[in-house]
């Protein structure tokens, strides 16, 4: 996370991270450290549950260790043409974050069929569908889960970040707002005006 307090944020970090949901998973391997990328949701306990395939080179290692999760939101390139004076400063980029880290646990078949069901619930509508596992035929559903490993992880350590040009002075802010805005941006000039009140 950006060591600058100024990108510190009261938003819930919980809320970001079930409103963008995709995830990258990290985790220490005998094989060394290893990533795998997956939608992360959040449960009403406030736990992230995730699933990978069993193939995936870190499922295996997963139950019992601590793992660290990153949620990027969405971000933009900030050119040193929009502040009042681009000889004096450098390129940068405004993004959200979060990272999430603690002990994770393997999930029963039980707990992961409820996982699945909980991510078409939650997921379908997003995109205005409604496919659940029920339309499945059973036997192709129990080999489906077979080949998957569902996980829980609790939260011991959380951090955020929310770099949306605090730092800079109003009329840099401006600038960036107003080529943002120029650009199409128009949720990239929003949280920066958001981030100012």
């Amino acid at each position: 996370m950006h060591p600058n307090n100024a990108f510190r944020t009261d938003d819930d970090p919980l809320a970001f991270v079930a409103a963008h949901g995709f995830a990258h998973i990290f985790g220490q391997t005998p094989d060394g450290p290893r990533v795998a990328h997956a939608p992360v949701l959040v449960s009403a306990a406030g736990t992230l549950m995730f699933h990978l395939a069993r193939g995936n080179a870190l499922a295996q290692h997963l139950d019992g260790l601590t793992a660290l999760i990153s949620v990027g939101g969405p971000g933009h390139y900030v050119s040193p043409n929009w502040y009042v004076e681009p000889a004096n400063n450098v390129p940068t980029w405004n993004y959200q974050a979060v990272e999430i880290e603690g002990p994770v646990r393997a999930l029963e078949m039980e707990e992961l069929e409820a996982l699945l069901n909980f991510a078409s619930a939650t997921l379908e509508p997003r995109v205005g569908e409604d496919w659940t596992m029920a339309k499945m035929e059973r036997p192709r559903a129990e080999a489906m889960m077979r080949a998957i490993i569902g996980y829980e992880l609790s939260p011991a350590a959380i951090r955020t970040t929310l770099k949306a040009s605090q730092n800079r002075s109003e009329a840099d802010a401006a600038g960036v707002v107003a080529a943002l805005e120029r650009l199409g941006e128009t949720a990239g000039a929003a949280t920066i005006r958001k981030a100012r009140l």
